[in-house]
């Protein structure tokens, strides 16, 4: 990657909101990042997740009432886009004034950052940025969790899984499978990996929290993740 790129960001909600709470530090240096990135020419695409927020929204719904996979959808899509007024007010003037709610119609801008969240039910934040790759014809997703690495298997439950650094989009849809589930928690979602496929998208998948990594990837240094392609 070089200067006076568009990047896509899939900003995962975990990296927002903690457990403990919105994570303004965080956020803080993320917006520096950002920012010093522009005055290189860059521009970008930030998708918020819904994380935490959205998952604690569900299982409430769960346990008052009896609620649709749609119901479920939807408290996750409005739990993204209360995370993607946050990152727009977190950069105010360099933001476009709205947040994408549907990426597969092309916004006219010359703000160098604009935002979205979730779109409508049945599509992840994930399947988000593989929408705006397609519209806004851009190559490659920077997808930035709590992980350093995507696995063959969940690393929390198998003692025997393995770090995936490179892959092919047929090995990792093996790993990821086809169907998606409202709060489902994969490195890229079964739907946003089918499309990603079909358009030949570099996806980079790697630990948000490490600033100095991403800014590696941005300059187009050895990085630490896992790349889809």
């Amino acid at each position: 990657m070089q200067k006076n790129k568009t990047f896509i960001i899939s900003l995962g909600g975990s990296l927002i909101v903690t457990n403990k709470g919105i994570n303004c530090s965080y956020l803080k240096n993320f917006k520096k990042l950002i920012l010093s990135q522009l005055k290189k020419g860059n521009k970008f695409f930030i998708i918020a997740g819904g994380g935490i927020t959205a998952r604690n929204y569900i299982v409430a719904a769960d346990k008052i009432t009896n609620v649709t996979d749609d119901d479920r959808d939807w408290l996750g899509i409005h739990s993204t886009r209360l995370n993607a007024h946050l990152i727009k007010m977190i950069f105010k003037k360099e933001a476009h004034r709205e947040i994408i709610k549907n990426p597969t119609y092309q916004m006219s801008t010359n703000k160098k950052i604009i935002i979205s969240g979730g779109w409508k039910p049945g599509w992840s934040t994930d399947y988000v940025a593989t929408m705006i790759a397609q519209e806004y014809e851009i190559p490659t997703i920077i997808n930035l969790s709590n992980i350093d690495y995507a696995y063959d298997k969940d690393p929390n439950k198998f003692k025997d899984a393995k770090k995936i650094t490179d892959t092919t989009w047929k090995d990792f849809r093996k790993i990821v499978g086809n169907k998606w589930v409202p709060g489902l928690n994969a490195p890229f979602d079964p739907i946003a990996s089918r499309k990603g496929s079909q358009l030949k998208l570099k996806v980079i998948i790697t630990n948000g929290k490490k600033l100095k990594n991403l800014e590696k990837i941005f300059n187009n240094e050895k990085y630490s993740g896992t790349t889809i392609k």
